[in-house]
């Protein structure tokens, strides 16, 4: 009878251990790598494309495993007045450094978000000319916008950060060139007397421009590049003297699980390849390939102006000078 008790005993301890491999190699399959769950990404119109690639690439990774996600693409300053405004947002990806840190101001981000890998940027790009396919108005320069019967397609700078980036790359131009900044100043009234239509957001002045409105687009290299990737009948020139654009990502404060590993996957080489591919320049230089997207001649940065802050005082408040310049055309500025 002992024998028979010790035999049980024994079987019942291996049918425990059974049990116990076999159910922690369920929790492993079903549960491993990201663990689920769902993020919201808020961005800026125009990498809609290259979420679309990312985000799939990201969900076949261990951290992604999983994650589900839902998208919402707009106007840069809509979308930031938007998540300030209750927009859910697990991680925001936005024209325009400033309009990651207005969420700061907010407590929605945090204030070291740019104290990252490529100081918190994903993307960077040109402004470039947009053209009818074999540039028949002969669009090479600056100057070239402000002649007359030139039609000029950019979106409003009070609602697209891409439009911000356009006229500091068109007033830039002229301090480039050796002129003041009261001739820099005249040069943009010039330039938006030519201008036809300013739409909301940069992908929608595309939009406009694909549709047969303009002679030239005010865009980002990238958007061009979008255009031709989709068949449009366009050409590009990237002038000698234009500015170095730079698109930040950031996961919010009380972002879920999941985020941050993706702002993390979405700077990886990668990932970097894919934003190579739809047009934009790498933040990881050793990804920009020189032959297809040459540095212009008279490239510089908005810190060339003081940075962000003092742009958007100078140039982007409704008295400012871009300000004044619009209310004179009767555009809206709030």
């Amino acid at each position: 009878m002992i024998k028979r008790l010790a035999f049980l005993l024994v079987l019942t301890a291996l049918a425990a251990v059974a049990a116990g491999c076999g159910g922690t190699g369920e929790e492993s399959g079903a549960g491993g790598g990201g663990g689920g769950g769902s993020l919201s990404l808020v961005a800026y119109s125009t990498p809609k494309e290259v979420y679309e690639e990312v985000i799939p690439d990201f969900q076949k990774t261990e951290q992604g495993s999983g994650v589900k996600f839902s998208q919402s693409y707009g106007a840069s300053g809509e979308q930031s007045r938007a998540v300030q405004g209750g927009l859910p947002a697990d991680v925001v990806a936005f024209s325009l450094a400033p309009d990651v840190d207005k969420l700061v101001d907010k407590g929605l981000v945090d204030e070291n978000w740019a104290k990252s890998k490529y100081d918190g940027f994903v993307s960077t790009s040109v402004v470039v000319f947009a053209v009818r396919k074999g540039n028949p108005k002969g669009i090479k320069t600056w100057d070239d916008l402000t002649r007359p019967g030139v039609e000029v397609i950019t979106p409003n700078p009070f609602t697209s950060g891409g439009a911000k980036w356009n006229v500091m790359a068109a007033y830039g131009s002229q301090i480039q060139q050796g002129k003041s900044e009261e001739d820099a100043t005249a040069y943009l009234e010039r330039l938006f007397k030519n201008v036809a239509v300013q739409d909301k957001s940069a992908r929608e002045a595309l939009q406009t421009f694909a549709s047969g409105k303009g002679d030239v687009l005010i865009a980002y290299e990238n958007e061009a590049i979008t255009a031709q990737q989709k068949g449009e009948d366009v050409d590009y020139v990237v002038p000698d003297e234009t500015i170095l654009i730079q698109n930040p990502i950031a996961a919010t404060s009380d972002a879920k699980g999941g985020a941050r590993e993706f702002v993390d996957y979405a700077k990886s080489d990668a990932a970097q390849k894919v934003f190579a591919e739809k047009g934009y320049r790498s933040v990881n230089p050793a990804l920009v390939d020189p032959k297809r997207y040459p540095q212009p001649k008279g490239l510089f940065k908005i810190d060339r102006f003081g940075g962000w802050s003092a742009v958007n005082d100078k140039f982007f408040e409704p008295d400012g000078v871009v300000g004044k310049i619009e209310h004179d055309l009767g555009v809206a500025t709030g």
